[in-house]
């Protein structure tokens, strides 16, 4: 989908897509504490996980999506220990049919190339999100 499909897509009269889930939703994004960045570079590595998620959601689950951008779009930002973390927590959000994204670094400023920095899940139930996340520290 290109990007002017998928912004027709969510600024588009919903009436007809929209379902209304009885549960909150919510993202979250787990960022590599391991890497040490700085807060501009984990600002700059979350909002590049915001928004490969937000247009994976609208291809893949939009009546998720529709859900979530009109329920106040509730992110919020964790640690995990390194990749390895980061990557055992991706192949059970699949386990559980839960959208992921993960963004690897450029390496053009503080980290190696190739860096994996965050992962997003969602957007998804906030329940089934906390089940994956909820016993790691807030950002």
């Amino acid at each position: 989908m290109g990007f002017r499909s998928f912004l027709h897509r969510i600024t588009a009269p919903k009436f007809e897509r929209f379902v209304s889930s009885s549960q909150p939703l919510k993202m979250v994004f787990v960022v590599n504490h391991e890497l040490k960045m700085g807060k501009g570079k984990v600002a700059a590595q979350v909002g590049h996980a915001a928004v490969q998620a937000t247009l994976k959601s609208g291809e893949l689950r939009p009546e998720l999506l529709d859900a979530w951008l009109s329920t106040g779009q509730k992110k919020i930002c964790v640690k995990a220990e390194d990749a390895n973390h980061i990557e055992s927590i991706e192949r059970e959000a699949n386990q559980h049919q839960i959208l992921t994204s993960k963004v690897y670094d450029a390496g053009h400023t503080q980290i190696p190339s190739g860096s994996l920095t965050v992962l997003a899940l969602g957007p998804d139930e906030e329940e089934k999100l906390d089940n994956l996340t909820g016993k790691l520290k807030l950002l």
